[in-house]
């Protein structure tokens, strides 16, 4: 059993965290019911990524985009993009990525050939045409279980590192350079990989094709980035008898069309938070929320474990003044995350040791902290963030603050621990630094590794009571947002101390409203069928 997984060393009252529970459980059926009846121009392309539709055409516009965008153009995308490729794969008798590329070509008009005598439609066509498409759709999506069933076997074969798993970044910007520095992350210790995506990518709506040289800040999030990702990291695992997981980030303009990548990939972590792209990024605020909706569907149906971005507030606003909003944030991502068909253990809720180590106790509110996300979540992997805001260039400082920030991490508990690494706030760290990094937790774990199990905390004391405070101030805070909406909550700056408006943002013209008859084939086939415990489900 973890740290917090039994009883209430912070001695909380189960009255609030119901309250807690039963607000957020509120304001995630809120958001429901307004996100119902829209689709977006992204989950659409995600419709036709799953189908198997890649490549770009001679002015390098992805495929996914030239067809949904010709669709749009033609105002029916309110129908879904899989009804209009299900009619042409019935009169063509060719498979979606053909009917990608005639279209791309010129060659094939969709609307045309829907006003075509043989594709003039009704109730029985376009039973026929869902019929057609949810049959290539559910051979797609087997064929995914299928891969994940050998990953899965792969994982138990070589064996799982135990939590916490660590986590560890790498952001050259050649795709080639980073296969280098993953491998020997790998094998100073990491158990997670994961390749930041070049800056403002999720500015980006649209998925960039092929291998990548170039970014600034990290690599640009592309599928074939990511087959070059796992196969170099399986060749590891293989070699040296240990299994690295990957992860990417599901955010911005493209959130679902990377979860069906990363799903094709054989990604095991996606960054995927609610509000992140929402907050950091000004992408419209229904626009996000959709989105993430159908991304957290396909991470969860594969067993993807997606982390969430509460970690990113404390950035942006006082840590000690937000922990009652970052906890508020835990509770409505995990109920917007199961409502999307999670489950809890593939929920890597985000928390962060941020307070600025002068604060005098500051070691004690962070465990505190820390703790309480470990309480209120007991099965969901915690992934836990290294204390980077306050950095000044002091290595010394850093390296002394990130241990602390690792014995916080094994005794209470957490499921996923980025790695803080010496140099992070000088520059973006070398491989050398990571290193460093990961032989501190090493050290701190095996120094502490049952240090959680030994501690009780003083009745009354510092860091009970500050638990407790934060928790009263989360019910406050989601007992208001159930009550004015988190549309409103979002403009009023409630998370991060950063407002975005309904109206406003990126991507709001990429939403469109959904006709009757609209069909969807990925999310109905994911509702109607759930995995097995094992992950896998059949859609014969």
């Amino acid at each position: 059993m973890s740290a917090g997984a039994g009883r209430s060393k912070l001695d909380l009252d189960p009255g609030v965290v119901a309250a807690c529970r039963q607000a957020a459980r509120q304001i995630a059926g809120q958001v429901g019911e307004r996100i119902a009846g829209q689709t977006t121009v992204s989950v659409e392309r995600s419709v036709t990524r799953m189908l198997g539709i890649d490549g770009a055409n001679e002015l390098e516009a992805p495929l996914p985009n030239v067809l949904v965008d010709h669709v749009l153009a033609g105002g029916g995308l309110g129908r879904g993009v899989a009804h209009w490729i299900g009619n042409a794969m019935l009169q063509t008798g060719r498979s979606p990525q053909q009917i990608a590329e005639a279209v791309a070509g010129g060659e094939l008009d969709l609307y045309v050939l829907a006003s075509s005598p043989e594709g003039e439609g009704d109730a029985a066509e376009d039973g026929a045409i869902h019929e057609r498409v949810t049959a290539e759709c559910a051979a797609r999506l087997n064929e995914i279980n299928r891969r994940f069933g050998e990953r899965r076997a792969m994982r138990e074969r070589l064996g799982d590192a135990p939590t916490p798993l660590r986590y560890v970044l790498t952001a050259t910007g050649d795709v080639y350079e980073d296969v280098v520095h993953a491998k020997a992350v790998a094998q100073a210790g990491g158990d997670i990989v994961a390749v930041i995506r070049s800056t403002a990518q999720s500015l980006l709506d649209y998925v960039p094709y092929g291998p990548t040289t170039e970014g600034y800040g990290g690599t640009f999030a592309t599928q074939a980035n990511f087959r070059i990702m796992r196969e170099a990291m399986d060749e590891w695992s293989e070699a040296h008898g240990r299994y690295v997981r990957l992860s990417s980030f599901c955010s911005g303009l493209c959130m679902s069309e990377i979860a069906v990548m990363g799903a094709w990939e054989g990604f095991d972590n996606m960054v995927n938070d609610a509000l992140y792209g929402i907050l950091y990024r000004d992408i419209n605020i229904v626009r996000g929320l959709i989105d993430q909706r159908v991304s957290r569907m396909i991470n969860g149906h594969f067993g993807v474990v997606i982390n969430t971005g509460e970690d990113n507030y404390l950035r942006t606003a006082d840590a000690l003044q937000a922990a009652p909003s970052v906890t508020a944030s835990q509770f409505i991502n995990h109920e917007l995350a199961r409502d999307s068909g999670v489950p809890d253990a593939q929920i890597a809720l985000g928390d962060a040791f941020e307070i600025d180590i002068p604060v005098e106790n500051g070691l004690l509110y962070e465990w505190a902290q820390a703790q309480l996300t470990r309480e209120l979540f007991p099965n969901c992997p915690v992934k836990y963030m290294p204390p980077t805001r306050h950095m000044d260039g002091n290595l010394f400082r850093t390296h002394a603050a990130d241990a602390l920030f690792n014995l916080v991490t094994v005794a209470t508990g957490q499921g996923i621990q980025t790695i803080g690494v010496p140099t992070e706030g000088i520059f973006t760290p070398h491989i050398h630094d990571r290193v460093l990094g990961l032989q501190n937790v090493d050290y701190v774990f095996n120094a502490a590794k049952d240090l959680g199990e030994e501690i009780e905390f003083k009745r009354g004391g510092i860091i009970q009571t500050r638990a407790q405070e934060v928790l009263a101030g989360a019910r406050v805070l989601l007992e208001r947002i159930a009550d004015v909406g988190l549309f409103q909550a979002i403009e009023d700056a409630t998370f991060g101390d950063v407002s975005r408006k309904l109206d406003e943002g990126r991507g709001i013209s990429g939403i469109i409203d959904t006709e009757e008859g609209y069909f969807n084939p990925v999310v109905e086939l994911m509702r109607g069928e759930r995995p097995t415990p094992h992950g896998e489900a059949s859609y014969a």
